[in-house]
């Protein structure tokens, strides 16, 4: 999953990141309000976590003009204002979700995985295809129930490709759910990705199909 993070506290921001990609998210940070803005026409996000109080652009407006454009993306406000009319505030301006700093990044995690489930067209948490299952409350995969080790970007292919089950999806979706906008993107490197997760998928009874000019395609292979 990719997620914004819009803080301008640098040193917050940064812990944040580096908690959230250890966490196996792909990050991007905004500092003030008018990037995170230019952001969010630009890229896909699963969630957003949003500071309130921003330079250039405060978080309520943003996120007001975030729901008047139609952009039901899950949002997640951090603030140092935990007052009951605060709450209330974003609340009302659309954000799914509340939390006050101090908080603790467990906490913060659990969160972002409850309003990404609610913001999904699946009812279920747990998606299937053969003897793969993905538990999206723990987001882990499991091989005829045995934990399947990744690295953070072969989990953030095979992520991407479950939840677009049914689906092509092509390279570049790939690219940009794997790569923030910090990291330098190798052309071939979901390719690379691609391929490790066919190795370690060879005893389980689904495949990585390629469709050619396409992109990428999970199937039950029997």
């Amino acid at each position: 999953m990719r997620l914004l993070v819009v803080e301008d506290n640098k040193d917050l921001a940064a812990w944040l990141g580096k908690a959230l990609r250890q966490a196996q998210y792909t990050i991007d940070i905004a500092y003030d309000g008018e990037d995170a803005e230019h952001l969010l026409k630009v890229a896909e996000y699963s969630a957003m976590i949003l500071d309130l109080s921003l330079p250039k652009l405060d978080g309520l407006t943003l996120l007001k003009r975030l729901r008047q454009s139609g952009n039901k993306l899950p949002v997640i406000i951090l603030t140092a204002n935990a007052s009951l009319d605060g709450r209330v505030a974003g609340l009302d301006s659309g954000a799914d979700d509340y939390l006050a700093k101090p908080f603790e990044i467990a906490e913060l995690e659990a969160r972002i995985r409850a309003v990404v489930r609610r913001g999904q067209d699946r009812a279920s948490s747990e998606i299937t295809v053969g003897n793969l299952r993905f538990s999206g409350g723990t987001r882990q995969f499991f091989v005829a129930d045995e934990p399947l080790q990744l690295t953070p970007r072969e989990y953030a292919v095979l992520e991407q490709l479950v939840m677009k089950l049914g689906t092509t999806v092509s390279k570049a979706a790939l690219s940009e759910s794997v790569f923030g906008f910090d990291d330098e993107a190798d052309p071939s490197a979901i390719e690379i990705y691609v391929h490790r997760l066919r190795k370690k998928l060879e005893n389980s009874s689904v495949q990585i199909a390629t469709l050619r000019g396409l992109g990428y395609l999970l199937r039950h292979v029997q």
